[in-house]
């Protein structure tokens, strides 16, 4: 399937590495033109930029550097954010404050800073990453769930207030992802466990364990890619203002 991605310019913040390496590089595979993000340095890429977007002035300065580039942002995915362990007796104000600036308000500087070329063109993306624990939150990370489900809402208005430009607003929410941290996690508690040590094994423990689902095993990073490539194309023109899970039918 050709997403017809050629000419379209996408900004994917907190590209640098993990799942958002991942979807930058499937844009920049199926034609888009992609602006890496790094939040303390500009990755090593064609087109990068730096800034700390958990502030308006390092938010200021991605949009400065992405001007400066010459280049006007068609797609943005707001992959930048950050999880927690804290328990409701644990996270205090500034943890909930520090979650929200995180995985809220970083979004929101970088689509008021995105939208205006977006409209001017009559077409644009804004593709949000969100978590499927917003839908059936656990009792540990509640400042993180609380956040994101934050971003999601956030994502459902703006479509609503974009009506009729041509710019679609949808969050990926995707349930476990096979991630550096995620593997070593499950390896070492196989390990402790007895269960195991190959990859086939850690994930029989984490489906009964922690993610049962339909599928019976967690996302490759790739597939959340592959999710984010559809909405940023124009065979995705009919979706919008979607929060859709990414869960292999996790109940």
């Amino acid at each position: 399937m050709n997403l017809e991605l050629e000419g379209r310019v996408a900004l994917v913040s907190g590209s640098d590495r993990r799942t958002g390496e991942v979807i930058a590089a499937t844009l920049e595979k199926e034609g888009a033109t992609v602006i890496y993000h790094g939040n303390a340095q500009a990755p090593a890429a064609t087109y990068a930029v730096c800034g700390d977007v958990t502030t308006e002035p390092g938010c200021d300065e991605v949009l400065e550097q992405i001007a400066a580039l010459g280049l006007s942002v068609d797609i943005l995915v707001n992959n930048y954010g950050s999880t927690d362990n804290h328990r409701w007796s644990e996270a205090d104000t500034a943890k909930w404050l520090e979650l929200y600036q995180i995985n809220v308000l970083s979004a929101v500087r970088l689509a008021r800073g995105c939208i205006g070329g977006m409209q001017a063109r009559g077409w644009g993306r804004v593709i949000n990453l969100g978590t499927a624990g917003t839908f059936r939150p656990a009792a540990i990370r509640p400042a993180y769930y609380a956040a994101k489900s934050a971003l999601a809402a956030m994502g459902a208005s703006l479509a609503q207030e974009l009506a009729g430009t041509g710019i679609t607003v949808n969050t990926v929410s995707p349930g476990l992802v096979r991630t550096e941290q995620v593997e070593a996690g499950y390896r070492r508690l196989a390990q402790k466990l007895g269960r195991g040590d190959t990859w086939e094994e850690i994930v029989a423990l984490i489906v009964e364990r922690d993610f049962p689902n339909p599928c019976g095993r967690i996302a490759e990073r790739e597939e959340v890619a592959d999710l984010v490539a559809f909405l940023a194309s124009r065979r995705a023109d009919f979706i919008n203002g979607q929060n859709i899970r990414i869960d292999g039918g996790a109940a």
